[in-house]
């Protein structure tokens, strides 16, 4: 089976794991509350342990190397992201930060897992690292209107910045953890695609359709999101060698990826245009069923 056509049929799971979050909300079984809950378990514990368990890998001369590569191209991604958002979207707040932030870790992990398996996890840490501080620092900006720097304890505190730190001291000291808390770990981990899409599948439930069809800011979203970030980035990455061929594809798999539920959880957390976010959110996850293996296949045609 082809990547493109693998990537297709992963979406689909996804997809199913959506509805189930859909019609949980409808039937009365989450609620609002429950929603917000949710997300705070997904902000300070799924996600951590993700960055902390993909970090967990043998300490080579190679994945030394590849780890401090695939951050700075993680990092530069980020950075394009950024600054395409900031293009097309001027002074839309809930709009640049849509655009500016993915969903790898729990839309582009289950993907590159699926056509690539677990190792080239490793090389998308840099980049979820870097995206979780720029959601905590330059995304909360967006959305509270301070322009200030950060308040440097608090970044420090933040559970994505602990989570980067115990992975590399694990990675560094390559300290064995117990098997008991190892189990748990991956358990934790395991909670972050069916919890992230259940957490869609409820802003689906709440989204208007004529409202997000009306919404200008979304097909702008759609643009800088699904289409030039992605299609710039395989581009900028021809330069790179095809030896780094599984990388460059973890990386571009997250450039890809839809609007990240963030998005929408730190709208609710921070009184933003939750009902906008909601909706950036939900349009990009219906549309990247197309745009994510077009790249993929268009990355594999030029690389």
């Amino acid at each position: 089976m082809s990547i493109p056509m693998t990537l297709v049929m992963q979406i689909i799971v996804m997809f199913l794991l959506v509805g189930l979050g859909f019609a949980m909300f409808r039937t009365g079984k989450i609620s609002m509350e429950g929603n917000r809950t949710l997300g705070n378990i997904l902000v300070y514990l799924s996600l951590p342990a993700v960055i902390i368990r993909g970090m967990m890998v043998e300490r080579t001369s190679e994945n030394v190397w590849g780890l401090a590569v695939s951050a700075l191209v993680g990092l530069a991604a980020l950075l394009l992201s950024g600054l395409i958002a900031r293009l097309v979207l001027r002074k839309d707040a809930i709009g640049n930060f849509a655009a500016t932030f993915s969903n790898p870790s729990f839309f582009g992990i289950p993907l590159v897992v699926a056509i690539l398996g677990q190792v080239p996890v490793f090389y998308m840490t840099g980049f979820i690292a870097f995206m979780n501080i720029g959601q905590w620092t330059y995304g909360v900006s967006l959305l509270t209107g301070e322009r200030g720097k950060p308040n440097l304890g608090e970044l420090i505190r933040s559970p994505f910045i602990v989570a980067v730190l115990i992975g590399l001291f694990l990675f560094v000291t390559q300290a064995p953890l117990p098997g008991v808390v190892m189990t748990c770990l991956n358990d934790v981990c395991a909670l972050n695609t069916p919890i992230a899409m259940f957490a869609i599948g409820v802003y689906l439930a709440q989204a208007s359709v004529a409202k997000m069809v009306r919404r200008l800011g979304n097909y702008k979203v759609l643009l800088a999101r699904l289409v030039l970030t992605p299609l710039v980035t395989v581009l900028l990455m021809c330069l790179l060698p095809a030896e780094l061929m599984d990388m460059k594809l973890a990386i571009l798999i997250a450039q890809a990826c839809p609007v990240g539920s963030n998005v929408a959880v730190y709208a609710q957390l921070h009184d933003a245009d939750y009902v906008y976010a909601v909706e950036t959110v939900v349009v990009s996850v219906l549309c990247s069923v197309v745009t994510i293996p077009v790249v993929v296949a268009l990355a594999q045609l030029l690389w």
